[in-house]
């Protein structure tokens, strides 16, 4: 009764709350695997911390050319043990994950090389970088060409497609792990092993990208685990675990992550440049909290499904699949509804709680977009947020929430103003 009234406080009705606990009754048994993956997620980021000895001088700011950086040297040894893989590069000089990606693939693609997707078409920001959409400073305009093999109608992938796709000028293969604006199955980490070992088979010597956005540490092992030469994604997501205030990460292969390195700088500097500026402690600390965090984020997005799927809306994953990222897909149907949503989730925000999200259009997508976050960290997805493209089927993308009780409020507030607006009925 105490908590129905400090939810009311808030502005959520009795009878939102009470449908929210009778939903929350049924998923006490995957919430509790969700916990078993993050103890075993959290020991091995703290195993990684102390295998390289991380301690105070690690915290120390530089600046200028931010030679000698030890805090930065262990900050990318801590993401390589933590990834399996060589090398890491993570750098507040990475804007965001779509930069993280323009740098992995712009340094390890050369004119005459072909970029493949074989998960058909990349996130909407990624296709100016690719040239899909023609762009300045694309990789088309630098003679790199692309091409993409549909996913088959039941959402797996078309290997016999990807086959005849690969040939002697391609050179990197992309794969997007998770669904982007396309209302699509995020894929496991054992899907992309098979995917890469099939591509592998093929072309022995090819290139292997995954884009690990929105994907870590919902498992206990990562795509650099099942063979990928790279994985990439951005601080202000899953591995920022909230603090992080900007940055990406390439974790891969000593000789993909020196190229990255040396298109982020210059030929030459490498990862010997690049001052941290004083956010090491925001660094390290959200990359400890990350596995808890994201371990709240992927109730949420449970959460949501089973609140959505029962007034018959359908979800993307559904209620009951398995989860591989903390993205949940709702079709609404309609415009008013994406932004009934979204006030909801606005109004749930610890920041900017005031503000009434409309749609606009936003540099990089093709539609008008909605986006409703209150974050302490502009833009970052791993905070509590719902976004998604005004068109057809009115799907929209809600993730994040820095802790399993804001995502809860967030949903229940999508719920109310939903409820208020007359679009459902409880």
């Amino acid at each position: 009764m105490k908590l129905n009234k400090m939810y009311q406080g808030l502005g959520i009705s009795p009878a939102v709350y009470e449908y929210g606990e009778a939903v929350l009754k049924d998923l006490r048994e995957r919430f509790d695997a969700i916990d078993q993956a993050a103890e075993y997620n959290q020991a091995k980021v703290l195993s990684a911390f102390q295998k390289n000895r991380v301690d105070a001088a690690c915290f120390a700011a530089t600046t200028g050319y931010g030679y000698n950086d030890v805090g930065r040297e262990k900050l990318e040894l801590v993401y390589a043990d933590v990834f399996h893989t060589e090398a890491a590069l993570v750098r507040p000089q990475i804007t965001c994950g779509t930069h993280a990606l323009t740098v992995a693939l712009s340094a390890n693609l050369l004119p005459g090389d072909e970029l493949l997707s074989p998960v058909g078409a990349p996130y909407d920001t990624l296709q100016e970088v690719i040239g899909i959409r023609p762009s300045p400073c694309s990789l088309a305009e630098y003679g790199v060409s692309y091409r993409q093999v549909e996913l088959l109608a039941d959402g797996t992938f078309d290997y016999e497609g990807i086959r005849a796709a690969i040939h002697e000028k391609t050179k990197l293969i992309t794969i997007q792990r998770s669904k982007g604006y396309a209302t699509r199955p995020t894929f496991s980490v054992a899907q992309i092993g098979e995917l890469i070992a099939f591509c592998k088979s093929v072309k022995p010597d090819v290139i292997c990208m995954v884009d690990n956005c929105y994907g870590e540490f919902i498992d206990t092992v990562e795509p650099s685990d099942v063979g990928a030469d790279m994985v990439v994604g951005s601080l202000i997501k899953n591995p920022g675990g909230g603090l992080a205030p900007i940055g990406g990460y390439i974790c891969g292969t000593k000789a993909c992550v020196d190229r990255c390195a040396y298109r982020l700088s210059a030929p030459g500097l490498g990862q010997e440049v690049g001052a941290n500026l004083g956010l090491m402690p925001a660094l390290f600390q959200g990359f400890f909290l990350a596995p808890t965090v994201s371990a709240g984020a992927l109730k949420g997005a449970i959460f949501a499904a089973n609140i959505y799927e029962r007034l018959g809306f359908r979800c993307v994953p559904n209620a009951t699949e398995p989860r591989h990222d903390i993205i949940q897909a709702v079709e609404l149907g309609s415009r008013e509804a994406m932004v009934a949503f979204c006030k909801g989730i606005q109004a749930a925000a610890p920041v900017d709680s005031y503000v009434t999200p409309e749609p606009w259009p936003m540099p990089g997508y093709d539609s008008d977009v909605i986006m409703a976050a209150g974050a302490f960290v502009q833009g970052s997805s791993i905070e509590l947020s719902a976004d998604g493209p005004i068109r057809e089927p009115y799907a929209i993308y809600f993730q994040g929430g820095l802790t399993w009780y804001h995502a809860k409020v967030g949903i229940l507030m999508s719920l109310q103003k939903m409820v208020e607006a007359g679009l459902v009925t409880l």
